[in-house]
């Protein structure tokens, strides 16, 4: 099975402390850090990429990408300002 290689960027607000995010494909939760990685993904397979954080007590800005043969090779993850609000995570 063919692997594709997806580019992350994930983007934190400039002010304040934000826990590390976690990234899950195919239903598996990874840790990640800030910044920009690759993620292997299936390549045949349709799914959808999702990121989210948790602070000890609650999961919040989580956003999710359906991801399909003909998917993007970067997606870039935007945290929100505040913990109640959700992330975006878009083609980049």
């Amino acid at each position: 099975m063919m692997r594709d290689r997806l580019r992350l960027t994930l983007r934190k607000p400039w002010l304040g402390w934000f826990p590390k995010p976690t990234v899950v494909i195919g239903g598996r939760g990874q840790p990640a850090q800030w910044g920009t990685g690759t993620w292997q993904i299936p390549a045949d397979e349709a799914g959808t990429i999702g990121v989210y954080l948790y602070n000890r007590m609650w999961k919040y800005g989580a956003a999710e990408f359906n991801l399909d043969s003909e998917h993007p090779s970067a997606l870039v993850y935007t945290a929100p300002w505040l913990p109640f609000l959700p992330g975006r995570l878009k083609a980049g």
